[in-house]
């Protein structure tokens, strides 16, 4: 199977199952019925090189905000128990992303210690029906159960579909250089001999 987890999660407010594949090919398959949450989701996949798919069953007759933090959940746990001990990974990774005018700097480290330092913004609180505060909800999320130390900041956006897109691929691209093999590594990338707790 490689370097893959599968994840259930049901809830009172959702229903999500998710696979993950980090050495993929960039795919994105299912959805969460949140439609341009999903579009970032397949940027994310893609820049990291990830195959993602996920069905969610989500209670967005109250809003999506259950739906994309629960998402974030279940990708960090996916790629915790894909990445097992961590050996041989570059372990840290970062990336600028621009899209037009918008600008975004993801700076990830798989440390086994999550936070989400977070200096992020976007010029409107709506892309369509999507709530851009969403966004941090869905990182902090993600870095709370990957057990990751994530550091995001918008640094330029006047459009806020841009600063969001380029957040996600920022972070697919990120997650990309923190996951690869360095064929010079052997063993787990920390002087402690462990990343994660056992």
């Amino acid at each position: 199977m490689g370097r893959a987890a599968v994840v259930e999660r049901n809830t009172a407010e959702t229903s999500i199952r998710l696979e993950l594949r980090l050495d993929g090919a960039g795919s994105f398959a299912g959805g969460t019925g949140v439609g341009f949450f999903d579009h970032m989701l397949a940027q994310l996949a893609k820049h990291a090189l990830f195959d993602l798919s996920l069905t969610c069953r989500g209670d967005l007759e109250v809003d999506a905000h259950h739906t994309v933090e629960d998402a974030g959940i279940c990708l960090g746990l996916s790629l915790r128990q894909a990445l097992a001990d961590a050996s041989g990974i570059r372990r840290f990774g970062s990336a600028f992303a621009p899209m037009d005018e918008a600008l975004v700097l993801a700076c990830i480290d798989l440390s086994g210690r999550p936070g989400a330092f977070l200096q992020w913004h976007t010029p409107a609180a709506k892309v369509g029906s999507f709530d851009t505060a969403l966004v941090p909800e869905f990182l902090r999320a993600f870095a709370s159960t990957a057990t990751a130390t994530l550091h995001v900041r918008s640094l330029a956006g006047e459009n806020a579909h841009h600063v969001c897109e380029a957040t996600f691929k920022a972070l697919g691209l990120a997650l990309r250089e923190a996951v690869a093999i360095d064929p010079r590594r052997d063993g787990v990338p920390s002087t402690k001999g462990a990343l994660f707790a056992q």
